[in-house]
């Protein structure tokens, strides 16, 4: 593999909600006259998760309309409200909690990542990123600090194509001027990063932050500090 480029994936992979989503949500209910503990909020985030994943199964779509994407968060958002005895102004709060996200202050990036895109530019490996986000992705990751590494983004909801759709990471290639089998794709997600990536032509990395039980993909990762060796760039 003559390796040129590494495309990143973005939640999950490089960066994570702060403190929390839970904190986040009690913070908005609080401004709005609703206390709640992390606890009672917590009990409820599976139910939030599987109304997105389901919604994601159905027709992942979604992700290449800013306006669809919105309402499948205010949809989530609005379900935990009703789920914590909240019915007036749910739909509301959850829009509030969604352009909260959009705030580059609710978002923290892994310790590990900065230093693993100086360790790739030091190597003369330009760095990209691939997403399925809206098209608040590009000003999140300049609050963030990371745009100074990132030599280009292609968010769903921008380009109208989504992962796994092999286009949208062909698209990414064409903008840095690789081929795709010079390329490599790191991401979180089974379907929509490895499969992508890998119908792409591109190297795919998966990466486990959450210590899940070992995959069978070839090229795995918990930290981006093994990402050298997993693309055998280790000297």
């Amino acid at each position: 593999m003559s390796l040129q480029a590494v495309f990143f994936d973005v939640g999950n992979t490089l960066i994570y909600p702060y403190p929390s989503v839970p904190h986040v949500v009690r913070e908005i209910l609080s401004d709005e006259g609703h206390t709640h503990d992390l606890s009672a909020i917590d009990e409820y985030m599976p139910l939030v998760d599987a109304y997105y994943e389901d919604r994601y199964r159905t027709d992942d779509t979604f992700w290449t309309d800013e306006g669809e994407t919105s309402q499948v968060w205010i949809g989530m958002y609005s379900l935990l409200c009703r789920k914590l005895g909240i019915e007036d102004g749910a739909e509301r709060i959850a829009r509030r909690v969604y352009e909260e996200f959009g705030c580059a202050a609710r978002w923290r990036a892994y310790d590990d990542v900065e230093p693993a895109f100086v360790r790739l530019r030091s190597r003369g490996l330009r760095v990209g990123i691939i997403s399925n986000w809206d098209r608040r992705l590009e000003g999140l990751l300049g609050g963030i600090g990371l745009s100074g590494y990132i030599e280009t983004v292609v968010s769903s909801a921008v380009v109208g194509l989504h992962k796994p759709d092999p286009r949208i990471f062909e698209l990414a290639c064409d903008r840095l001027g690789v081929s795709a089998k010079d390329a490599a794709h790191v991401g979180d997600h089974h379907y929509a990063d490895i499969v992508g990536a890998s119908t792409a032509g591109m190297t795919p990395v998966l990466i486990d932050r959450w210590d899940a039980a070992e995959p069978t993909e070839e090229r795995f990762v918990r930290t981006l500090d093994d990402l050298e060796r997993v693309l055998g760039l280790e000297e």
